[in-house]
């Protein structure tokens, strides 16, 4: 007789890698999130805040209630850097600001959730938090790539919300506007549009930009390429595919 225990077909173990953090770059009231890249080892923590109940009708042994719950996580980054600029990615360059500053500069908004590979998401894996952030160096050998290990801390009682994320289906991207006009070669401009996020390619008449840097899902900044002037094609290459191409007028 087999003392195998049977799973419904419908269920799939879970994976190391399924879950997501954005760190809030907009208002609390409007927020922007923008995912953190590169991330590994999300170890999140809920620890109970506990008041002592004990009485004489314990005999002596512990009691105590739980009155609360803090929130803190550890997890790690890649130090990925603009050529151009020198900054990181703009969540990373969030939490780098927040672990020097003070005061409410110190804070971030983020939340956190389940992200599967396959199947839906749990509906309430997931959580939103202001934090405090502590940043050290993992990586400190002569060939290793960039990498920090970051820890965020509660402030107050992390609030659970409905998870967000949609799914892993990615749209075209669209270009809005490029500003501003007449760019020169190696001049910046700032890409508009939608659906920018993990952006593989930016071309300028099928000539990649030196450098580009992808501020969040609506916004690049690139580095125009030598070419010679004239109205050109600008196309964003995503994972979900080439955007339309945008008529640009640049300079030589």
């Amino acid at each position: 007789m087999s003392n195998r225990v049977s799973l419904p077909a419908s269920t799939t173990l879970g994976k190391s890698y399924e879950y997501g953090l954005d760190v809030n770059l907009g208002t609390y009231a409007a927020p922007i999130w923008q995912p953190v890249r590169r991330m590994s080892a999300w170890q999140p923590a809920t620890p109970p805040i506990t008041t002592d109940v004990a009485s004489y009708d314990d005999l002596g042994s512990p009691n105590e209630d739980v009155t609360g719950r803090g929130f803190n996580a550890s997890f790690t980054v890649q130090g990925n850097r603009s050529l151009t600029t020198g900054l990181y990615l703009p969540e990373l360059e969030a939490m780098v600001a927040a672990a020097k500053a003070k005061a409410e500069g110190a804070v971030l908004d983020v939340r956190w959730y389940h992200k599967p590979e396959t199947g839906t998401p749990h509906p309430t894996d997931a959580g939103r938090a202001s934090v405090t952030v502590e940043i050290t160096r993992s990586n400190t050998d002569n060939t290793g790539i960039e990498v920090k290990s970051i820890t965020i801390t509660g402030k107050g009682e992390f609030e659970q919300i409905n998870n967000p994320f949609q799914g892993w289906d990615v749209t075209v991207p669209s270009i809005l506007s490029i500003s501003p006009s007449g760019a020169l070669s190696g001049d910046l401009v700032t890409i508009n549009g939608s659906g920018f996020l993990d952006a593989s390619a930016v071309t300028f008449d099928t000539i990649p930009a030196d450098d580009y840097q992808i501020v969040n899902g609506s916004t690049i900044i690139a580095l125009v390429p030598t070419d010679t002037a004239g109205t050109v094609p600008v196309v964003v290459t995503t994972p979900g595919g080439a955007s339309p191409a945008y008529q640009y007028t640049r300079g030589a």
